[in-house]
């Protein structure tokens, strides 16, 4: 396990850092890909100075991408949407050159396996990136891959307010409000990665579930409620509409309203009845060592974040 050497793709956006630490705590030689002339810097974490290295890539240059990987075992991606499979495209192609054994690439969310999830647009790229994994995984032997999936990021959206607004006490209420969806910390996620390497062959070329816990927007509500006693302002929509309405904000031309399309693409594949946003009957998270969440800790959670 301690030889290991993973490549970690992705380090400076919102799940990146959490992933790092989680491999940095694992002791797992981690090297860190950035795009050259980024300006997102990576900090290197006190103690981790032997453990971690920083390399600039040019992701355009096969020679260089190869080169950063040729003594790499597993890399993660945690890239964001935007070029996303022509970027991972990249990397896939010169991890099979370098001999890199394992790619995990950047799903980290909603689960994209699932045929209503697989026809919203926002997830093209994610698809493009299944399929072509699992053609190099079937001509190529000693390669292998792992889609992992964790629904929402129950820590960074109760912040932001996109599952309920902690803040401000409002809620918009999709499909009512009493719809059960997986909800996963940033640290959980990096925990799950660590898992997935430690357990190589037992997520070889799978599809991996895990959550914190399933709970309703209507009962974070409640939680706040116990909190501080507060009452709520909720507004009940159709994920349904939704779906229908970020569709007709493709069509702007306006790039923040095409842009803002995507919240309402994750709302229906998080809440939408038959989109597998409620991940509790296909969980591996014995496997990759989560604990799960009881509604203790995420009363907890939410007294933090309230404040």
């Amino acid at each position: 396990m301690p030889s290991l050497q993973v490549a970690l793709v992705g380090a400076t956006g919102n799940l990146g850092p959490a992933i790092l630490q989680a491999l940095l705590a694992a002791s797992l030689q981690t090297t860190v890909l950035t795009r050259v002339g980024s300006a997102h810097k990576v900090s290197v974490p006190a103690g981790s100075e032997s453990l971690l290295k920083v390399q600039e890539v040019d992701y355009n240059s096969h020679d260089n991408l190869v080169s950063a990987l040729e003594t790499v075992d597993v890399v993660v991606s945690t890239l964001g949407f935007a070029d996303l499979f022509s970027t991972q495209k990249k990397l896939i192609d010169a991890s099979l050159k370098a001999k890199v054994s394992r790619f995990i690439p950047s799903e980290f969310g909603n689960d994209s396996a699932n045929p209503l999830v697989r026809q919203l647009p926002l997830y093209g790229d994610k698809i493009k990136t299944q399929e072509y994994l699992e053609e190099k995984a079937a001509k190529n032997p000693g390669f292998s891959y792992t889609m992992c999936y964790n629904n929402s990021f129950l820590d960074w959206q109760l912040q932001i307010g996109f599952m309920v607004n902690l803040k401000d006490h409002s809620a918009t209420l999709y499909d009512g409000g009493d719809v059960l969806f997986s909800a996963t910390r940033l640290p959980t996620i990096g925990k799950a990665v660590v898992g997935v390497i430690q357990n190589l062959e037992a997520t070889r070329n799978e599809h991996v579930y895990f959550h914190d816990i399933a709970i309703t927007q209507n009962q974070l509500i409640d939680i706040a409620k116990r909190i501080d006693g507060k009452e709520w302002s909720t507004n009940v929509v159709s994920t349904a509409e939704i779906e229908e309405k970020s569709y007709e904000m493709l069509k702007s031309n306006d790039p923040k309203e095409v842009g803002n399309s995507a919240l309402g693409f994750i709302a229906r594949a998080c809440w939408g009845a038959g989109y597998g946003g409620n991940f509790s009957e296909k969980l591996s998270n014995k496997l990759l060592g989560i604990p799960g969440m009881s509604i203790d800790d995420v009363e907890k959670l939410v007294r933090e974040i309230i404040g």
